[in-house]
């Protein structure tokens, strides 16, 4: 039986162009789509990570400093059947992009036998709640470096390992439609962002690449100290102001992430989706 189990595993690498056997023996797809989801062990770049795995789609998840947490995550992809790789990103640190490229390369070679990927999701980020007349130049350059220059430089440093017909999500934020005082700074590299996404959409149409904005509304996480999740006050007021009802989850914006990615969105392009529930409308 073990000698058949072989033979067979040795025929199905012939006889399909796309089947191959990784060093333990398992068949991968070629046709296998690889997303990078920074900023991916926890909250919705987690759920983004997840959603996609639920469609066969191998994951490279980034983290900053929570190995542990992303190791979790890797581990529930492989659950779920899929494959993934965990790496460290300081999304901050534009200096380390080049590091972080070659990291890259190599999890591709080694876990999927591939030396391109498919999706990047550019989703790392934090947030600060400081009035603008308190804003800081600290802060204000915190906030650049990671949410403007390092969505910049990082899909730069990208470019050459993405493929042609690829796709590259930036998030965004329902802050840039609607104002609530506080998150001037945030809120306006996010509004940078959503610029970039037009012209990277134009300057990488002739290689098929669609680039896209997904903006979510205020969503229960830890984000921003997870004010919106374990503040009541703050949670009844995004429920009231928000047409469905509620405060939006992880797994709301998760889900659209992954549809955008599918071939039924192959036609999307240059487009800001907000995905807050109909916030303030």
């Amino acid at each position: 039986m073990p000698h058949f189990i072989s033979s067979l595993r040795i025929f199905l690498t012939i006889g399909y162009d796309s089947l191959i056997c990784d060093e333990y023996g398992m068949e991968v797809s070629m046709d296998t789509k690889i997303a990078i989801v920074t900023g991916s062990s926890r909250g919705l770049g987690k759920s983004m990570a997840l959603h996609l795995a639920q469609r066969g789609v191998g994951v490279i998840i980034t983290y900053y400093t929570k190995q542990d947490e992303a190791q979790a995550v890797v581990k529930e992809i492989e659950r779920l059947g899929s494959k993934a790789v965990a790496l460290q990103l300081d999304v901050s640190d534009s200096k380390s992009f080049e590091d972080f490229s070659q990291r890259v390369q190599a999890a591709l070679q080694q876990t999927w036998k591939r030396d391109s990927f498919d999706f990047l999701v550019n989703n790392a980020g934090t947030g600060i709640h400081a009035p603008f007349a308190e804003t800081t130049e600290a802060q204000f350059d915190q906030m650049v470096n990671i949410h403007l220059k390092g969505v910049f430089f990082l899909t730069q440093k990208l470019l050459p390992i993405i493929v042609d017909q690829g796709r590259i999500l930036n998030l965004s934020s329902g802050l840039t439609r609607f104002s609530l005082p506080g998150y001037a700074a945030y809120a306006s590299m996010k509004g940078a962002v959503e610029t970039l996404t037009k012209y990277l959409a134009k300057e990488l149409g002739p290689r098929g690449i669609t680039v896209n904005v997904v903006a979510p509304g205020a969503i229960e996480t830890d984000f921003g100290g997870g004010l919106v999740r374990d503040n009541p006050q703050v949670n009844s007021f995004v429920a009231s102001q928000t047409t469905l009802g509620r405060v939006g989850l992880p797994d709301d914006i998760g889900g659209v992430v992954a549809s955008l990615l599918s071939d039924d969105n192959r036609w999307v392009n240059a487009q800001r989706i907000e995905v807050s529930g109909g916030m303030f409308i």
